[in-house]
């Protein structure tokens, strides 16, 4: 990290399957685009609970708004608060519309019936805790830009995510944190020619954040 910060654990988010990631309240999360591009599904949960999670639905009409910013609360479809932005050094076009892709978009596309997808990565992530996730709630798309036209249309382009640009939240209840990369390579969302690629994440105690040493942590 070039802030000062200091992890107290990082590690990778491979591409093709989801990562999940315990962060007790008052811990912070990166979620770091370091090779630039790479649109990452999130979803946040109440710790060990799959039916209370991130809604976007629930934000949107929160905040106001359909792209989220540092200051921000976001949270649940319990409307209880799970997570601030507390930064985000990206350009800040994160999609919040758009549902995880799955095995009938891709057949749609013309890409096959078992095209390895986001809500498989979801689904089978949760299966590997011993939970079930009966319905898949529409992920914040980190580093996705879907720009919404005057007459309500949707459209989509290149992530203009740089190499190193990260989105970081604080949990403001235990919470669990689950990303996957996108694995859609025929619609250029994750950059023009560029396969899905892994990204990365990093944790940080309250003691350990730079904010720490200026009375904001």
């Amino acid at each position: 990290m070039n802030d000062g910060a200091m992890a107290s654990e990082e590690g990778e988010i491979p591409q093709g399957r989801a990562t999940m990631v315990d962060v007790d309240r008052g811990q912070r999360l990166r979620i770091i685009n370091h090779l630039g591009q790479q649109v990452v599904d999130t979803w946040v949960f109440m710790r060990g609970r799959a039916d209370e999670y991130l809604s976007m639905e629930h934000c949107r009409g929160k905040l106001y708004k359909l792209f989220f910013e540092p200051g921000d609360v976001l949270i649940s479809n319990l409307r209880r608060p799970l997570v601030e932005i507390t930064a985000d050094t990206s350009p800040g076009r994160h999609d919040t519309l758009c549902s995880a892709c799955d095995a009938g978009s891709y057949a749609e596309y013309g890409q096959g019936p078992n095209h390895p997808n986001c809500r498989a990565n979801i689904v089978a992530a949760f299966s590997q805790q011993g939970l079930s996730l009966n319905t898949v709630p529409c992920p914040w798309n980190l580093f996705m830009d879907i720009p919404v036209a005057p007459d309500g249309r949707l459209s989509d382009r290149p992530s203009a995510a740089r190499p190193g640009d990260y989105v970081e939240l604080m949990a403001l209840t235990d919470v669990t944190i689950a990303c996957t990369p996108c694995t859609q390579a025929e619609i250029p969302i994750s950059g023009i020619g560029r396969p899905p690629r892994s990204v990365r994440w990093a944790r940080f105690d309250p003691g350990g954040h730079p904010d720490a040493a200026r009375g904001l942590a």
